[in-house]
């Protein structure tokens, strides 16, 4: 079953939708550069842009979690709601460094 944000902050969704729309908006981009044989460094100026725009994303994303599911979970009475976050979050950034690593 799919989760969602409960109580998401209509700016703070804004901001989200706002930078990914930005860096789609660049890969397209990125893929009319590529099809038109561009200068490899300048296709790679683009997907840093791209990279970049995704971490931001990353770290709006990642504050309001922590700052409202993580919180409320570590406040919460239940030592399996705080483990669950804990672990979710080691799970993130565990398979985050893997790919990175491929």
């Amino acid at each position: 079953m799919p989760r969602s944000a409960v109580g998401l902050d209509p700016r703070a969704k804004a901001q989200v939708l706002a930078r990914l729309r930005s860096a789609e908006g660049h890969l397209r981009g990125i893929i009319r550069m590529v099809e038109d044989d561009a200068y490899c460094i300048d296709v790679i100026k683009q997907t840093r842009a791209v990279q970049s725009a995704i971490e931001k994303t990353n770290a709006l994303l990642l504050e309001r979690h922590l700052n409202h599911c993580v919180s409320t979970a570590i406040r919460s009475d239940s030592p399996q709601e705080r483990e669950r976050v804990i672990a979710e979050l080691l799970d993130v950034f565990e398979n985050g460094r893997a790919a990175g690593r491929r």
